[in-house]
């Protein structure tokens, strides 16, 4: 079967946060938007002309910022999309944008809402204002609140809210009050990650040069463990390791990577995994619409080896709470997950890192912490 799920990149911003290292670009130069989605538009018509959906149950635009896009603009990449995906699109169909706070007005929501999107992640990180102008977000708090009543009453429910900890000069604290903020809206959803300081950022200059006060590792570790906390108390149960939703709301799009499933994936720099070949699409706009003007714009595409397989699914499904489903590995691999990794599992078990259900293999919640040290261990290579 065809992907069920299908990643769209829209790469435009404001301005640059000092921590990213996404795939995004500063302009203000309109055109530059409406050339790239007549690029998107000749990918789309490849890309499925060369393996049709056959029903799409997951759309999730990412950036970027989708909603830097203004009216016109925004019309015009929902007419693409239903154009190529409208009559495989799914009955009750999970359509998610990203957007910032502050790029949101209501007739944008409207439209948003009107043409098929029915679930809004907003990239709001902190409700400190000052921690805000320091990772170089363009809002505050206010536009926050302006945009959740926006979404509101343009009719959305499914609302998403993006956070982040282990910030410059935050403290546990300081974090705690920004879980109180959070919890008094009316989300369904929470993602939530520590900080990550990457290459070809501001604040991996200023990490180089030492003026970078990161909270220590204890004072991280205190706020992930009071984070699950304060959700799972104020029923948001985490369901993956950065991840927390109230029963039923959980994101069915990102669950798509995790259970290691296909997705395609359309636009600059975007990843996908169609009929068991993963590609990279060429990331700086200019490379990508040359590249879109002559064929598909992929710079990397390769076979992913059953072995490669059988890690990912180790690797992803372990960032679930309910974990690797054996039987699902079992099925897919006509191997067992201990006739792959037995010695492994026995060991992660040994230390308290893995443990079994009667269905799943999953972290336990001491190892959540240190997820990245356990999935580790099944790379082979």
């Amino acid at each position: 079967m065809p992907p069920a799920s299908v990643y769209i990149h829209i790469p435009f911003c404001t301005n640059k946060c000092y921590y990213c290292d996404f795939n995004s670009f500063v302009t203000n130069n309109p055109q530059l938007i409406w050339d790239y989605l007549e690029t998107l538009d000749r990918e789309m018509a490849l890309t499925f002309a060369e393996i049709p959906p056959a029903r799409v149950e997951t759309i999730f635009v990412g950036g970027g910022t989708p909603t830097f896009l203004d009216q016109a603009q925004m019309r015009r990449f929902l007419e693409i999309v239903h154009a190529h995906l409208g009559p495989y699109m799914a009955d009750g169909m999970e359509f998610t944008m990203e957007a910032n706070p502050g790029t949101t007005d209501r007739e944008k929501l409207r439209l948003m809402h009107a043409m098929g999107v029915n679930r809004i992640s907003f990239g709001v990180q902190s409700f400190d204002n000052g921690l805000l102008k320091r990772l170089g977000r363009i809002h505050d708090t206010d536009d926050v609140y302006r945009s959740i009543d926006n979404a509101l009453a343009a009719g959305f429910r499914n609302l998403s809210i993006d956070l982040m900890f282990g910030l410059p000069d935050q403290t546990v604290e300081g974090f705690a009050a920004t879980l109180e903020e959070a919890l008094r809206l009316p989300t369904t959803h929470f993602s939530a990650y520590s900080l990550k300081v990457e290459e070809n950022t501001l604040f991996h200059t200023l990490y180089q040069k030492g003026q970078l006060p990161l909270p220590t590792e204890e004072a991280e570790l205190a706020m992930y463990l009071m984070l699950i906390d304060r959700m799972e108390a104020s029923g948001y149960p985490q369901y993956e390791i950065s991840n927390f939703a109230k029963p039923g709301m959980e994101s069915r799009h990102n669950k798509t990577y995790w259970l290691n499933n296909e997705y395609y994936g359309l636009g600059a720099g975007a990843h996908g995994y169609v009929n068991g070949m993963r590609h990279v699409n060429a990331g700086p706009l200019a490379v990508y619409m040359q590249m879109g003007r002559e064929g598909l714009p992929r710079v990397e595409q390769f076979a992913v080896s059953a072995e490669e397989a059988m890690e990912d699914q180790m690797i992803l499904g372990l960032r679930l709470r309910e974990g690797v489903d054996l039987q699902r590995f079992a099925d897919r691999f006509g191997r067992t997950v201990d006739d792959e990794f037995g010695g492994i599992v026995a060991e992660e078990m040994a230390k308290g890192m893995l443990e079994r259900t009667p269905t799943h293999l999953r972290l336990t919640r001491k190892a959540l912490p240190l997820g990245n040290e356990v999935f580790a261990r099944f790379l082979r290579g």
